[in-house]
């Protein structure tokens, strides 16, 4: 997220496959950490915002969704794997990875990995007309393919996958609990069903400004980042996830600091930090929120 699943500083994390998850050495310290994030399954639905695969592409027929640059994912376009990487089933000539969600066997996996797949309690926008609700995580057979697909599996030890895959579903827990504390300053938009997950990005190597603040000012550099869009009533609204691994309290409770905030991509989200900034210092110093007038629960909830 020493290091029980891998020999590097940077050890072998699938990118990119499912809500936050990380690519450097924090999510392995201790066989506390992993770096795959809900996947949802290949459906195709209806979602006012369109539905997503784990490679931030759009996999549903709905052409009144709003659409970004992503690209349909369509039976028809995938290929074969070749080579060693046949197990991996068909692949999507557009990014060589596989369509489906793949459970096989890697070649030369010594261990059995689950191929159980828990359901998170995320939500998935449009998850209602597909039948699934909540975004579901990889299993420890999937995750590990992952990381054989990326060229990542030599130095990680197979058991270990299983510890990894469950710190990793837990990280992205309190990723979308931190989420829904920011919804919180929107509850008329957020009072039908709440926030959703609409879809997610993987950039582990993009430093965000935040990051690059904090690192000019002597502090260490996030071993991942993500973005997240997600459904505000009629909006998709993004957020930007940092994560950190402190080292002096490694094998803690602690050892991992989440920095989670909107994107400044409207005056809206600044205006939201600034609102989340006086809440959680009127918070700490147990002073009225000249906002409210009262003691700020938000900013309770987002101090930790």
């Amino acid at each position: 997220m020493g290091n029980v699943a891998s020999k590097s500083n940077q050890p072998p994390l699938p990118d990119n496959d499912g809500p936050p998850c990380a690519s450097g050495k924090e999510f392995m310290k201790n066989s506390s950490s992993s770096s795959e994030c809900p996947i949802p399954e290949e459906v195709r639905n209806n979602s006012k915002f369109g539905v997503y695969n784990v490679y931030n592409q759009r996999v549903d027929d709905n052409p009144s969704a709003s659409s970004s640059s992503n690209t349909n994912v369509r039976s028809g376009s995938s290929s074969e794997g070749k080579g060693g990487f046949r197990f991996l089933g068909r692949l999507d000539p557009r990014n060589n990875m596989p369509s489906e969600a793949n459970q096989k066997r890697a070649p030369g996996q010594k261990v059995a990995l689950s191929t159980d797949r828990e359901a998170s309690k995320i939500p998935k926008s449009g998850g209602r007309e597909s039948g699934s609700t909540t975004w579901q995580y990889p299993s420890a057979q999937m995750f590990y393919n992952a990381l054989v697909r990326k060229g990542k599996a030599e130095d990680v030890d197979e058991n270990d996958v299983a510890t990894v895959v469950s710190v990793h579903n837990a990280m992205n827990e309190d990723t979308w609990d931190r989420v829904v504390t920011w919804e919180k300053l929107h509850p008329r938009a957020n009072e039908d069903d709440g926030p959703k997950l609409v879809r997610f990005r993987g950039r582990p190597d993009d430093l965000s400004p935040l990051a690059w603040a904090r690192y000019l000012m002597g502090g260490g550099k996030p071993f991942d980042r993500h973005d997240w869009w997600i459904e505000r009533g009629d909006e998709e609204v993004r957020y930007v996830i940092d994560y950190y691994f402190k080292e002096d309290k490694a094998g803690t409770s602690e050892q991992f600091e989440l920095v989670v905030r909107p994107a400044l991509d409207s005056v809206e989200g600044a205006v939201d930090r600034a609102k989340m900034f006086t809440y959680v210092n009127c918070a700490r110093f147990g002073v009225p929120c000249p906002i409210t007038g009262s003691a700020s629960v938000i900013g309770e909830e987002q101090k930790r």
